[in-house]
């Protein structure tokens, strides 16, 4: 019976070591890579980004002034689901215009734009309901 006890000690204080532990990827990163992180997350907080965005958010003058290496390997380090982040886009431009299906897959994909893939573009704009 103590047997047993001290294994589900054990099992637990393990699982409770892998929850708190710090991702392998966060204990490489540098000190300005940790601080877009930061960044990064607080831009994810208020609005949908696509990756190219947010790098460009994080490393332009007008935004963080980060270094693109930097803002980079921050947003990858990250877990982000991008199609989740085009309906984001796409819900917040449909809340202030009317768009065409073809005009929000052209606003979300273009470098002038968000930056989204075409494929992200769709997924958005399709289930945000404009298609």
């Amino acid at each position: 019976m103590e047997t047993i006890r001290i294994m589900k000690f054990l099992k637990l204080s393990l699982i409770a070591a892998l929850l708190t532990a710090e991702p392998t990827w966060a204990q490489s990163l540098t000190g300005p890579q940790n601080n877009a992180v930061r960044s990064a997350k607080q831009y994810l907080n208020i609005s949908g980004f696509s990756r190219r965005g947010l790098i460009r958010q994080l490393s332009s003058d007008a935004g963080d002034g980060y270094d693109i290496a930097d803002a980079t390997v921050a947003v990858d380090s990250l877990n982000i689901d991008w199609n989740k982040q085009a309906i984001r886009s796409a819900k917040q431009y449909l809340s202030i215009s009317g768009f065409s299906c073809k005009g929000l897959i052209r606003q979300l994909s273009s470098s002038a734009g968000d930056g989204y893939t075409e494929s992200q573009a769709t997924y958005g704009a399709q289930q945000a309901g404009a298609c």
